[in-house]
């Protein structure tokens, strides 16, 4: 064994050397989604990303991605099934299934929790010694942003929250109520070396509808207005730029550019919702414009 691999306790070793398998909806990650990184737990290798992370129901955890490179496919000693086992140090994983219809990857990493820990993206970047840079936007209803954000490469963690009021620790019904003057907004934390804030940008005027008024489909509120919250006059070049682009081609451009003012946390049950719920967005959909 590698000096540097973890020593692992026998139910870790029954699973990731010996092969076995987990009693289902008995791990630690089977119904956990929280944004990070799910790493190899013998050699600390990073495997997924939290954002191809999906609710398959089976008892384990599932995937329908992977981190390039990470995994190492082999036939399975049953002849029928393809064993999934770190690239880094040839760990057991899981199985890796195809044809069930569950994302629109049509694939399924059934991975045990044993064989895995998990770091937050923060707590990985501080291992690292990397640089994270955060984002904030609005455009209607948190839930469809966050969702849509998550899937572009670079992105670490979206957090959904409130931004732009003058009220302390608001709560949502208070935020729905307009008693506090907040929008309902998303915090980007991205890796600047692999995506930049215009990408992010063009993103969001791409997956909601910059035209609407104090909106977002049926969505109707001041809340859920369209704005870009800028934090330097770098990002305000940027976003007044893209707007120059879009009016140049006929949209109205109702998205204001505001200032970053202090982003509040919602509460626990809106973040990564679709990804809890399996649910698909309502009111946010990918439309190319530039």
């Amino acid at each position: 064994m590698s000096k540097d691999w973890k020593q692992l306790t026998p139910e870790e070793h029954y699973v990731i050397v010996d092969k076995g398998t987990e009693r289902p909806f008995a791990g630690q990650y089977d119904d956990f989604f929280d944004a990070g990184l799910y790493l190899c737990r013998r050699c600390e290798a990073p495997l997924y990303r939290s954002q191809d992370k999906f609710p398959s129901h089976c008892g384990w955890p599932s995937f329908d991605d992977e981190i390039p490179g990470a995994v190492r496919r082999e036939v399975d000693a049953d002849g029928r099934r393809t064993e999934i086992l770190c690239a880094s140090c040839g760990g057991h994983l899981g199985h890796v299934f195809e044809g069930e219809m569950l994302t629109m990857k049509n694939l399924r990493h059934c991975v045990n929790s044993i064989s895995m820990t998990f770091v937050s993206h923060e707590d990985w970047l501080q291992r690292e010694g990397a640089v994270m840079s955060k984002a904030y936007f609005a455009g209607g209803c948190f839930w469809g942003v966050e969702h849509l954000m998550r899937q572009q490469e670079g992105v670490l963690e979206v957090l959904s929250g409130y931004m732009g009021g003058h009220k302390d620790e608001p709560t949502y019904r208070e935020v729905c109520n307009k008693t506090t003057g907040h929008l309902e907004a998303v915090e980007v934390s991205y890796d600047p070396s692999r995506v930049d804030f215009e990408t992010l940008a063009k993103l969001f005027f791409e997956i909601h509808d910059p035209t609407q008024v104090d909106g977002q489909g049926p969505d109707l509120g001041e809340q859920y207005a369209s704005a870009v919250f800028v934090s330097d006059e770098s990002e305000r070049a940027v976003t007044e730029k893209l707007i120059g682009v879009l009016e140049s081609k006929g949209l109205a451009v109702a998205t204001r550019i505001l200032p970053v003012s202090r982003f509040w946390k919602a509460e626990e049950y809106h973040q990564n919702y679709y990804a809890k719920t399996g649910k698909e967005p309502y009111c946010h959909a990918y439309t190319k414009r530039f």
